[in-house]
Order: C-alpha cells, then sequence, then structure tokens
C-alpha cells in the first residue's frame, strides 16, 4: 500500500492507539471483576444505557431487577441501595468507556475510508479489526449474562473466550501496525521453518494456554483457593486433582484446585520457552532489536512469575492482581513483536544500523 509518509504515520498511530484500548479495556475488566461490579446491570442496551438512572425512582428500579439476580439473593443480600450505586457506577464507566473506545476505533476507519486513504479493496483486516472491537462488546455481555440466572458468577468459559479474543484481536491489530511502521517489508525467505520462528511461535502458543488458564482461574475465583506458595495445603502436589468431577479430564478445565494448579506451575513452561528463544538467538547474527525483545520477555516473565507469587500470598490484593494482567498484556505484545521481527529480520537489522527510515519518523 504505497502512502505518504503523513497518511501512513495517521494510519500506524490509529493502530497503535487500538492496540493500548485493547490492553486498557482488558485490564479495566479485570478490575470490574475483582470489584464484583459486573453484574450490577442486568440489561444490555448500548444506545439507551449510555444514560446512568436519574431520580430516586429510577434507581429504584434498577436496583428491583438487581434483586432478582442470583448475586444478590445468594451473596449480596444485604447490599443497600447506596451499595449497589457504587457497584453500578464501576460498570457503567466500563460501559461508557468500552462505547469511546469503539468510536475511537470507528470513526478513524471512517476517515480514512472517505478520503481514500485506505482504499476499499485494501481494507478488509481494517473493517475486520473493527468489527472485532464491536464483537468483543457481544462476548462481554454474552460472558455477563451467564451469571444473571442461577450461577452468581460468571461462566469461566465464556470469560476465557472474550479474553481470547482480545488477544487475538490485539495480535491482529499489533501486527497490521507493525506492517505500517515498517512500510510492510518482505518477509525472509524460509523462516517459517527456521528454529528460532518455530520456537517463538510455540512461545506465543504456551503463553496463551497460560493466559487461557489465568481466565479459568479468574473466572472460577480460583486465586483464593491457596495463599501459599510453593504447597498448597501444605503438600506440592495437593490429592485429590483428578477424583472432584468426573470424567476425571474435567477437572484439567473446571476444578478450582486442579486449575489453580495448572497456572501456577504451567508458568515454568513459560520461562523455560524465553530461555530456549533466547539461547537460541543468542549467537545468532540477529539485529539488536530482536536481542533486546527476547530479553525483555524473558525479564517479564520472571517478573510476571513474581507478581503471581505475590497475588497467591497476599491473597489476590486488587492492585497485584492488576498489576498481574498488565504484565500478561505486555508479555502477550512482546511475544508477538518477537514473531513480527523474526519474520521481518532483514528490515530490523537496518533499523538498527540506521539505514532504513520508518514511518513516523
Amino acid at each position: 500500500m504505497q502512502l505518504s509518509e503523513k497518511d501512513n504515520k495517521a494510519i500506524t498511530n490509529w493502530l497503535f492507539i487500538v492496540c493500548g484500548l485493547i490492553m486498557f479495556m482488558v485490564v479495566l475488566g479485570g478490575y470490574v471483576r475483582l470489584t464484583r461490579s459486573g453484574l450490577s446491570i442486568v440489561e444490555w442496551n448500548p444506545i439507551s444505557g449510555v444514560v446512568p438512572p436519574i431520580g430516586d425512582a429510577a434507581w429504584e428500579a434498577e436496583f428491583a431487577k438487581y434483586q432478582q439476580t442470583p448475586e444478590f439473593q445468594k451473596i449480596n443480600t444485604t447490599m443497600t441501595l447506596e451499595g449497589y450505586k457504587r457497584i453500578f457506577y464501576v460498570e457503567y464507566v466500563h460501559r461508557l468507556l468500552a462505547r469511546f473506545a469503539g468510536l475511537i476505533v470507528l470513526i478513524p476507519l471512517i476517515y480514512f475510508l472517505v478520503k481514500g486513504i485506505i482504499p476499499w479493496r485494501k481494507s478488509a483486516v481494517y473493517v475486520a479489526i473493527v468489527v472485532l472491537f464491536a464483537f468483543q462488546g457481544f462476548l462481554g455481555w454474552y460472558m455477563v449474562s451467564s451469571g444473571l440466572i442461577d450461577n452468581p458468577h460468571v461462566d469461566h468459559f465464556r470469560l476465557t473466550i472474550h479474553l481470547l479474543m482480545a488477544l487475538f484481536l490485539l495480535a491482529l491489530a499489533l501486527w497490521v501496525a507493525l506492517n505500517h511502521y515498517y512500510r510492510f517489508p518482505p518477509r525472509v525467505p524460509g523462516v517459517f521453518k527456521s528454529s528460532p520462528f518455530i520456537l517463538s511461535v510455540l512461545t506465543i502458543a504456551v503463553l496463551v494456554i497460560q493466559i487461557s488458564y489465568g481466565g479459568f482461574v479468574a473466572g472460577l475465583k480460583a486465586g483464593w483457593i491457596s495463599n501459599t506458595w510453593p504447597l498448597m495445603y501444605g503438600r506440592l502436589v495437593p490429592p485429590g486433582m483428578l477424583s472432584q468431577i468426573q470424567p476425571w479430564w474435567l477437572n484439567l478445565l473446571e476444578a478450582p484446585l486442579t486449575v489453580h494448579f495448572i497456572h501456577r506451575w504451567f508458568a515454568l513452561a513459560v520461562l523455560v520457552m524465553a530461555g530456549v528463544v533466547y539461547w537460541q538467538v543468542r549467537s545468532r547474527p540477529y539485529a539488536a532489536p530482536i536481542h533486546k525483545a527476547i530479553r525483555l520477555f524473558g525479564g517479564l516473565v520472571l517478573l510476571q512469575i513474581a507478581l503471581g507469587v505475590s497475588v497467591v500470598w497476599f491473597s489476590v490484593p486488587l492492585w497485584l492482581a492488576l498489576a498481574h494482567q498488565a504484565v500478561a498484556m505486555f508479555l502477550f505484545v512482546t511475544a508477538v513483536f518477537i514473531n513480527y521481527a523474526l519474520v521481518h529480520e532483514p528490515v530490523a537489522e537496518r533499523v538498527a544500523s540506521g539505514r532504513l527510515q520508518v514511518a513516523g519518523d
């Protein structure tokens, strides 16, 4: 796509902003969940929901709807209207910011298309980003609705699907943004058969599995299962991990104890992959950005493990849990960048040596 430097910079900045919005909304969603505010608004009104209840009668009506939910009837039975307003406004701000984020994603694309900056024949990936961003709103409600019928908790599978879609959207937006930033560089011949590339893909896969189990832990409230580390209930491997649910394999997906245990120790698999990738790349003549990104990834993995242990030790304090979630997003972004840089390594070499002027310079 041949663009002027100004137009290319505008698209690049827009896409990086989209990436930032996705990461921010994921962490904000974690805040909503940890404050038990996500089930406070029992209807999905994309248009009328922009305005909060006004007046005592409107608030009483909204509170009456919440009182019919399992969360109120089983958990918050003593909640007053004032207490309800507090959790309502947390979820209200969450939904309002999601709407504003959607407009920030949509309006620039409309401008780019109307002005011909992005030709319609090449607009598919950009339209897909906007559509997927909107689809995330639907998935959010699909997740919330699972906690409004019988169970006062959202379904952990739906929560994880919502999270994984955010990761996919983040990876797509970041990849396209990097393409613009580096002026659509060609791929390295034979890169898909190289050991570093294959290992980088495996690293992303392992990381996604670990983040998925983080979603399971969140949805099952499994973070509170044990506040000791490395032992759980006084043992390195607690008993009954595969016998709580039948058939046995369902324990790997639905038993809070087992899910917590897997998430706790699968972090070492991410650390091992970070070490293997570093070992494969360290002696190769790759450009400095690749080596720096791989070292950053390893450092972030160690930080993430330390945060995870701290979250367990201190019984899931809000700020530590949110930091843990935020670092997971940065880990994923770094892994995607490493993968991109390996695919387009000659460009990274030219950037490092100052022989290429990238978009935005």
